[in-house]
């Protein structure tokens, strides 16, 4: 096991970046792995692997696929050990990414979402740290972050006649499943844009260890019911041939940022609880 670096910024990866090694493949020049490999203990079992990489003059960790290894941890445990590792590192910045389906019918294959807000339709409850925190989700995804995203993806994409948008409802459901047609309809009535399986427990997670969130997803297939039914050759072409523009977006995103949170309203949004433990007298 390795000593966890202390860094302000982290990166994780989704399925847009999981057929390239990330960063490796990108070849910049203003970017350097490091350290790979790094595996640490933590209270709910071994870490995956994370990377430590240099962007500009920033210092990052990252991992692939938020942590899952299907078959050798649940879900709720890889989530755990992952935020368990930014918080000994004392991480303030988090970047994730990911593949979703839409149901906002004014979306189009390939068009990027930057969400502001979810719905979480999981099953996975009470994914926490036990912290002494009572988390306020008003505003869960960090705004500065969300801009820093949204400037970059659309200085990437938006010449290429592609769309950017900086608003979106994400609803997250467990998977690994597609969703029925019935349920989408469902989630058309709760004004849901899209639908994936990432972005909760880990907005709770970061609120709960202090750290502002932000995350990018590529629409790669339409939901069931929505405009026509989706063909795996899309996903596939997707999933192999877009890696490279979400991976330029999160470094240039990263290099836009710094480690400063007064800008956002991230941390007074983590209240101490009013429900303390008293022994009987």
């Amino acid at each position: 096991m390795t000593d966890i670096p202390r860094v302000d910024f982290a990166i994780i990866g989704g399925s847009s970046t999981f057929s390239i090694r990330f960063p490796e493949d990108l070849n910049r020049e203003d970017t350097e792995v490091l350290a790979k490999g790094m595996v640490f203990d933590t209270p709910y079992g071994e870490s995956p692997q994370f990377k430590l990489i240099r962007v500009g003059d920033k210092t990052a960790l990252t991992c692939r696929m938020h942590g899952w290894r299907p078959g050798k941890v649940t879900r709720a445990d890889a989530s755990r050990q992952v935020f368990w590792v930014f918080q000994q590192a004392g991480v303030k910045k988090i970047f994730a990414e990911g593949g979703v389906g839409a149901i906002n019918h004014l979306l189009e294959l390939r068009d990027l979402v930057i969400p502001n807000d979810y719905i979480d339709h999981s099953m996975r409850q009470d994914v926490g740290f036990d912290g002494p925190y009572l988390l306020v989700m008003r505003e869960p995804i960090c705004p500065t972050q969300a801009d820093a995203l949204y400037q970059t993806a659309k200085e990437r994409v938006e010449p290429e006649g592609r769309h950017v948008f900086k608003r979106g409802i994400y609803v997250n459901t467990d998977g690994r499943h597609f969703e029925s047609r019935a349920e989408v309809q469902m989630f058309r009535t709760w004004f849901a844009d899209i639908v994936g399986q990432s972005i909760t427990p880990e907005v709770y997670l970061a609120r709960e260890i202090g750290a502002c969130y932000a995350g990018i997803y590529m629409v790669v297939n339409y939901a069931e019911g929505i405009i026509r039914d989706w063909e795996h050759k899309d996903l596939s072409d997707i999933f192999h041939n877009e890696s490279h523009t979400i991976g330029h977006i999160l470094l240039d995103s990263l290099k836009r940022i710094d480690a400063e949170q007064t800008r956002c309203n991230c941390l007074s949004l983590r209240k101490e609880t009013l429900l303390k433990r008293y022994e009987e007298d």
